[in-house]
């Protein structure tokens, strides 16, 4: 668990400092005072925290300070904390790898080119995989250039089985395909890792629509899993991708990227409390180990520099 909190620690360093530089004082051993309240606030809408959640925080710091002027910085900290756990309440999404699937479950990875949407379908796979799961993966993002190499190519180094066509092959056809393979396998998940973009936004909803309508011919009920993959650097402009995501093909969860990178890890919270689907992972790094699954404690404590 200490390893796990402290690559959460690492990963969010630069929300972490962004906030910490500017409120010394608050997660400190002094006393807080009004200017440093007005510091964290600013600290909290520059890493996308969003206005009603920064308000909550504020508005329950300011009520402790106004009945205790003594107030340090390491309780304001923990105040600040209690409130974001129970914003995200409910936000942690559970995978089940308990038990054995009479037909594959089916994971469609969804997202705009740039999310890391297709190195996180194989770091899912591998993740899986380290857990004793067989899992295939299934290279449908046959239109963008390099889409199909690039899983080929994480697929060879993590040592994963994957099932491939050419670029501008049928994504849905090799959907099916890939379906077919797996369940005559036995195998116990398929990622499907699905296009980030056509030439228009209705098309590249109607090829998700396709890849679905296909999937279900093998299985009504797949894929089981409907999972966006959200850049976490483009901050609050997240949220409209996922609306228009749900709004199309109805989410059942959120995997949030690039967050070693950026020092706009609030965007997340602003995601669940909008449309309330459980993160099931962040990237917090290049390698595949890096994709760790979400807990709200570990993100609360990082957030609040709380050990």
């Amino acid at each position: 668990m200490f390893g796990l909190f402290k690559k959460f620690k690492d990963g969010f360093a630069k929300t972490v400092s962004a906030i910490a530089a500017k409120t010394a004082a608050i997660f400190g051993a002094k006393p807080i005072d009004a200017s440093s309240l007005e510091t964290l606030e600013e600290a909290l809408y520059t890493a996308d925290f969003g206005v009603e959640t920064t308000e909550e925080i504020l508005t329950e710091i300011k009520a402790a300070y106004k009945k205790d002027k003594t107030l340090h910085g390491q309780a304001a900290a923990k105040i600040g904390a209690a409130v974001l756990k129970r914003v995200l309440a409910g936000s942690e999404g559970t995978l089940d790898v308990t038990t054995k699937p009479a037909n594959p479950v089916v994971i469609a990875m969804i997202g705009v080119n740039g999310s890391g949407k297709t190195t996180t379908s194989a770091k899912l796979a591998w993740k899986l995989k380290q857990e004793g799961k067989t899992v295939t993966l299934a290279a449908c993002d046959t239109f963008r250039a390099a889409a199909v190499e690039q899983l080929k190519a994480w697929a060879t180094r993590l040592e994963l089985e994957i099932i491939a066509s050419h670029m501008g092959a049928d994504s849905a056809a090799v959907a099916f395909d890939a379906w077919q393979a797996a369940k005559s396998r036995g195998r116990d998940f398929l990622i499907v890792d699905t296009a980030g973009r056509l030439h228009t936004k209705a098309n590249l909803m109607e090829e998700l629509a396709k890849i679905r309508r296909v999937l279900q011919k093998n299985d009504p009920s797949a894929p089981q899993h409907r999972w966006l993959v959200v850049d976490g650097s483009l901050g609050s402009n997240s949220i409209e991708q996922a609306k228009v995501f749900h709004q199309s093909f109805g989410l059942t969860g959120l995997v949030v990227t690039k967050l070693d990178g950026t020092s706009r890890g609030g965007a997340l919270v602003g995601i669940y409390r909008q449309l309330k689907i459980p993160i099931y992972f962040l990237g917090l790094g290049e390698k595949a180990e890096d994709l760790q699954p979400f807990s709200v404690d570990n993100y609360v404590k990082a957030i609040f520099g709380i050990e």
